[in-house]
């Protein structure tokens, strides 16, 4: 325990020392994204909102129709899983995409992944907003509980980050796993009940639904927001449990595999 309490101080002394370089890494992706584009960031909002307008037309005849405020129910699951899928992409390149940087200069490798997360943490905060709103003109009414989904969020990005460390450890080994990763995306997707509802499912089918980590921040966020509901305690450790699971996976690869990253690169 003492080993683990000195190796995060010591982690977090290094990030501080090179706090300028991460501010200046986080601006540099901002720009590299929006370079050339006409509306900029404002492709942040437009993106999932295509995305929801497209599966609302798809969708709505076929589970629209009994699902209380389902354009909300569309717009929850598309936007964390919008945000899932960029984080955990830009993260498993960010040590490669930086190969020159890191040649040259000896600095924590993790902060590559770190503001490439700061921006996708970024971009979901602004689509959040955007919720927010359709919230309002959907007729939902703002509670005190909706001040809980700060938990979900930040369980997210705790996960995100430990997800992004295995992907781009694994990914300097092996440049195949960006394609696989994509596939596994796709049967994400159709797995995280973003357009359908379970409840039509057996209690069984229902609970294995909860292995999925990306449901599960889902199903909290529509909890709150759409039943007004809090979840229970169990709920909350759960989505505490795979947080804390992925992210000391991720810490674990970065600690075994850091020195020979180099060799690959």
């Amino acid at each position: 325990m003492g080993t683990a309490i000195r190796s995060a101080k010591k982690s977090l002394s290094r990030f501080a020392s090179n706090r300028f370089l991460f501010e200046e890494l986080v601006k540099r992706d901002f720009e590299h994204k929006y370079k050339r584009t006409v509306l900029g960031m404002a492709w942040s909002v437009l993106s999932p909102l295509l995305t929801l307008l497209v599966m609302r037309l798809v969708f709505t005849g076929f589970f629209g129709r009994t699902t209380p405020h389902y354009t909300i129910y569309l717009f929850a699951g598309t936007i964390v899983l919008a945000y899932f899928k960029e984080a955990t992409n830009n993260g498993m390149t960010s040590m490669i995409s930086n190969a020159s940087v890191i040649n040259k200069i000896n600095v924590p490798k993790y902060l590559f992944l770190f503001s490439r997360n700061v921006s996708s943490l970024v971009n979901f905060g602004l689509t959040l907003i955007v919720f927010f709103i359709f919230c309002i003109a959907d007729g939902i009414t703002f509670r005190v509980s909706f001040l809980l989904l700060v938990f979900p969020v930040l369980c997210l990005v705790i996960m995100n980050l430990g997800i992004g460390m295995i992907l781009s450890a694994l990914y300097v080994f092996f440049r195949d796993i960006k394609y696989l990763y994509s596939v596994f995306l796709t049967l994400l997707t159709y797995l995280s009940a973003i357009f359908y509802t379970v409840d039509s499912f057996d209690i069984k089918i229902q609970r294995l639904f909860l292995l999925n980590p990306v449901y599960v921040i889902i199903k909290y966020i529509r909890t709150i927001v759409i039943d007004g509901r809090i979840p229970s305690v169990e709920y909350h450790c759960l989505c505490l449990i795979y947080a804390a699971l992925f992210a000391l996976i991720g810490a674990f690869f970065y600690k075994k595999y850091n020195r020979k990253f180099v060799y690959y690169f």
